[in-house]
């Protein structure tokens, strides 16, 4: 047989297709007339019987397995509509999570001094303030190991859980114990390891970093908005109001996880986001990684301590609770921007270390300044600028540092 020569732009070949067999003709000339009418379709050959060969008509043709067909195995890098659902409620748990941490810093020093019975001693408000983090920090790797065992969701479940009771516990608290009590229980409900589990679990390698970067941007807008909501919020609702509203969150984000993110066909360990036992000996010796961690944990430390004295700084300049935000709002905002530069130049121009020694003389001279200014609003102003500058840039390339550093 013989096939025409037609043109791309004719609708139908010139000469039709002459064979010796009527049926086997019809067959293949249905199949030339497709490829000369459509020459620029992608013809997806599956080898299995017979063998795959480029015709000699068909501009791009490519051959895959007949495995990848059935498995529907999708390899771009783009994210698909489960994958991007599944990434932006994580994230919301996850940004809830910071949300209990971070709304409550600017208010409660002030509250429990002015009206909690024991809340004179400063050292028992420093508890309450930092033993969220503390109880969290410790029980954090045991629910991922948890996680790997029972399933993500349950200890997914059981910490909304056990944030909500603490929130309930600190919100009717009438005394300073009660509260350091609600807030241990808070953080007790360490979901972060299984949250970035399952979030490993349902994205694919491709795309899986940037499922972790909604994570991690949930996490600065999140550090923002609470400043500047709480003041406006201990205004309207008080405290225990807080409290409360953070424990409502918390149960319906148990509703949240049940019916909006969906389950993971299989739970498999990730070197990336989970903890093996069998490592940890060789983490807990590493000095690197431990100068690192001291790092962030002295970071964090210096952040409670911000919030231990700002706020009757600013009191003490003459605003009101109510009045806070017109100093966190624009300090933040300017944070985010000016962190920017930093970092590019961290992982652009390979000058990681040098960024981050010289994030931590500005966070130290920040400090310095406020101690010095501690008169004048602008003063505040300024030192609490060159100290969340400094924070936002530590809090983005430190972990960053240990991803590469930590054994796999």
């Amino acid at each position: 047989y013989k096939v025409s020569k037609a043109r791309e732009d004719l609708p139908e070949p010139d000469n039709p297709v002459i064979t010796t067999s009527w049926l086997r003709g019809r067959s293949r000339l249905i199949f030339f007339r497709l490829c000369v009418r459509a020459p620029r379709i992608l013809m997806q050959f599956m080898p299995g019987t017979v063998g795959c060969t480029k015709p000699a008509n068909i501009r791009d043709f490519s051959c895959i397995q007949y495995s990848n067909i059935i498995n529907m195995k999708h390899t771009s890098d783009s994210m698909t509509p489960l994958e991007r659902r599944s990434s932006m409620g994580l994230a919301g748990i996850y940004g809830l999570r910071m949300l209990g941490l971070f709304i409550i810093l600017p208010v409660l020093a002030l509250y429990a001094t002015e009206r909690l019975p024991g809340g004179e001693n400063h050292v028992l408000v420093g508890i309450a303030l930092g033993a969220y983090g503390l109880t969290q920090a410790i029980l954090q790797i045991p629910a991922g190991w948890m996680s790997d065992h029972y399933g993500r969701k349950p200890i997914i479940y059981g910490g909304l859980l056990l944030f909500a009771i603490g929130s309930f516990i600190a919100a009717s608290a009438n005394d300073i114990y009660w509260v350091i009590a609600g807030r241990a229980i808070q953080g007790a409900g360490a979901i972060n390891a299984a949250v970035m589990a399952l979030a490993a679990d349902l994205t694919r390698e491709e795309v899986r970093t940037k499922a972790m970067a909604m994570i991690g941007i949930t996490i600065g807008i999140t550090f923002a908005i609470s400043l500047v909501l709480s003041p406006m919020l201990y205004q309207t609702i008080d405290v225990p109001g807080i409290f409360v509203l953070t424990g409502v969150m918390a149960l319906l984000a148990m509703l949240f996880v049940a019916f909006v993110i969906p389950n993971p066909a299989i739970t498999r360990f990730h070197s990336g986001s989970g903890a093996s036992s069998k490592r940890l000996g060789d983490v807990l010796r590493n000095k690197d990684l431990l100068r690192l961690d001291f790092g962030i944990f002295s970071l964090h430390a210096i952040l409670m301590s911000v919030f231990m004295q700002v706020p009757f700084v600013l009191k003490n300049n003459g605003l009101e609770v109510a009045q806070h935000w017109q100093v966190y709002l624009p300090v933040m905002l300017l944070a985010l921007i000016l962190m920017v530069p930093p970092i590019i130049v961290a992982e652009k121009k390979a000058k990681m270390k040098q960024v981050v020694m010289g994030s931590i003389a500005l966070a130290a001279l920040g400090q310095l300044l406020l101690m010095l200014m501690q008169g004048s609003v602008w003063g505040v102003l300024l030192s609490l600028l060159m100290f969340f500058t400094a924070f936002n840039v530590l809090e983005a390339t430190l972990p960053s540092m240990i991803s590469k550093i930590a054994p796999l």
